[in-house]
């Protein structure tokens, strides 16, 4: 377990590595110069060519990187071009909001699934499984932004129930976590649906049925138990798909965390910035890969790793 665990890392660090190779690159190629769009319009070329000479943008790129990695092993992500602060400042001042988010996305998400997914299984080929399949596959059909969107016209614009935008009430969370969390939603449901069906077709459930249990502690303590492992599986992988999803629906609602964060660095071309938000979300990600993982050994004993 030991050496799997020590192997896991070195990937995972190897994976951050590449992120970080690949966005820095392509950042560099991109069209448009950071110094001319923090400056104002009227700045001379002088002007200019002293922001590029001190933010070292006249380097050959490889150059730039070996700074940036020199830099970045010792924690410094460099100073953001258009908050003149340190990035993984401006970074950890934002991240509470996108935790928040994703916290109540996940919430939302699977306060739904599951319960929609055990009664649709439970209650298969009646209107209440036809409306937990549908309502599923509404969840993976329609897009997040789209969703957003028509949530704020009717309940923020059309019935004033909702702020449309911000962050400061449980009310202005509701809305961006449903936006949120609706794909995780829908892939939880029919996944819990599935693995019900086929776990009650199993000889256990009608042993344990058949000695007289009580039909809630048959599906509690038997059914639902058994289809933790691949619950856990998806849920634990799109914990970081919601940090990726959430610049969609930050932007849309104007929510002040990290994924808003990422898209205004990258409309200005802050370099430093922009690299730390990715960072970042690459670090969620294979952290809690690696976590997933572990938790096999724990969830699952037949599970063993060389």
């Amino acid at each position: 377990m030991g050496a799997y665990i020590r192997r896991r890392l070195v990937q995972s660090v190897i994976v951050v590595w590449g992120v970080s190779v690949l966005v820095f690159f392509l950042l560099r190629l991109a069209p448009g110069d950071p110094a001319t769009l923090l400056l104002a319009e009227s700045a001379s070329p002088e002007q200019i060519a002293e922001v590029r000479e001190k933010w070292g943008l006249n380097d050959p790129i490889p150059v730039q990187y070996m700074v940036f990695l020199s830099h970045a092993l010792r924690g410094d992500l460099g100073d953001s071009l258009f908050f003149q602060q340190p990035a993984l400042a401006v970074l950890l001042e934002r991240m509470p909001a996108t935790l928040q988010l994703s916290a109540a996305a996940l919430l939302f998400s699977l306060s739904v699934a599951i319960p929609v997914g055990l009664l649709s299984a439970l209650r298969r080929d009646t209107v209440w499984d036809y409306l937990g399949t549908g309502l599923a596959m509404l969840g993976q059909a329609i897009p997040p932004y789209w969703l957003g969107i028509m949530l704020i016209l009717v309940f923020s614009v059309g019935l004033g129930w909702f702020p449309t935008s911000g962050r400061g009430t449980p009310m202005h969370l509701v809305l961006p976590a449903i936006t949120l969390g609706s794909v995780l939603m829908a892939l939880v449901t029919r996944l819990v649906r599935s693995g019900m069906l086929d776990v009650l077709g199993e000889d256990y459930i009608r042993t344990a049925r058949a000695k007289g249990l009580p039909e809630r502690r048959v599906i509690v303590r038997h059914a639902l138990r058994n289809i933790l492992i691949p619950l856990v599986t998806v849920v634990g992988l799109q914990l970081g798909a919601l940090f990726g999803g959430a610049v969609i629906t930050e932007s849309i609602f104007a929510w002040p965390g990290v994924g808003r964060l990422a898209l205004q660095a990258i409309n200005a071309r802050d370099y430093p910035l922009v690299q730390a938000s990715v960072l970042f979300i690459s670090v969620v990600y294979v952290l809690l890969k690696l976590a997933v993982d572990i938790l096999y050994v724990y969830l699952d004993p037949r599970i063993r790793y060389d």
